[in-house]
């Protein structure tokens, strides 16, 4: 296992493919970690450089106390790519991986040639609405909300495989600080202005059973970037790679090819 101390937190990061290949970087939703991916990396073209990572607080990244904000969560992403020796990479992220893709896309644009935005939003949700969301996990724990986030994040088809189990178990596993983290940093951001002012290839992907970022919210954050693409992946929710590899890989290597990221 591989672990990089940037700022003030471990990050840890697993590297697959060629070393010397394109890099390609993966940044996983909420309450998951890199093993968000596992379904897709083998469908995806030989040859790349193929970099993952648990953000602070998830996985077996180190968990600084909450609250974050996005710009840390974005600053993370940074380091830890330019710590890599990165340059130019097609960044994939998923939910909150979505929004750090947006935000560094922004900032560094040496970093990024080409932006993956899966089940996303320049802004994702409301204040309210994560308050709420905090004030429950504080007063009963994660578990408590296992249930209606677990509907959010798969179609009814998934929910009812032996696999969901594993993912309730990664939900509710996630540690607390880091799980809240992450929401006091979703709460407080909106990157709309940074995400109209784009000026690279990005796709947009969507699931038609996403609770969490409906289709239409994803895509009005493609609607932002002059030139992205859209693709919908019709009965998948909140994470595609993992209830549709085959589908979610397919439109992710198409989008790849087109680029010329190969």
């Amino acid at each position: 296992m591989r672990v990089a101390r940037l700022n003030d937190v471990a990050l840890h990061w697993r590297e697959d493919g060629d070393p010397a290949g394109r890099p390609v970087v993966f940044a996983n939703s909420l309450g998951t970690d890199l093993r968000l991916w596992d379904k897709v990396i083998p469908r995806l073209p030989q040859g790349l450089r193929l970099i993952r990572f648990d953000k602070r607080g998830h996985g077996l990244s180190s968990c600084p106390a909450a609250p974050y904000d996005m710009e840390a969560l974005i600053a993370d992403a940074e380091a830890l790519i330019d710590h890599l020796g990165v340059r130019d990479s097609l960044f994939v992220g998923l939910s909150i991986g979505g929004m750090i893709a947006q935000g560094l896309a922004a900032r560094r644009p040496d970093l990024v040639r080409a932006a993956v935005l899966s089940n996303t939003a320049a802004k994702m949700g409301t204040a309210e609405m994560w308050a709420g969301r905090i004030a429950a996990i504080e007063a009963g724990g994660i578990a408590a909300l296992a249930e209606p986030i677990l509907e959010r994040w798969f179609g009814a088809a998934f929910r009812a495989t032996d696999e969901l189990e594993a993912w309730r178990n990664m939900l509710v596993r996630t540690p607390k600080d880091g799980y809240l983290g992450c929401c006091h940093a979703l709460a407080g951001a909106d990157l709309t202005e940074r995400t109209r002012g784009l000026r690279l290839p990005v796709l947009a992907i969507a699931g038609s059973e996403d609770g969490a970022s409906p289709p239409d919210l994803v895509r009005a954050t493609a609607d932002l970037v002059a030139g992205a693409r859209f693709a919908l992946i019709e009965g998948a929710g909140h994470l595609p790679p993992v209830e549709a590899p085959e589908r979610y890989a397919g439109i992710l290597n198409a989008f790849i090819e087109e680029v010329g990221h190969v």
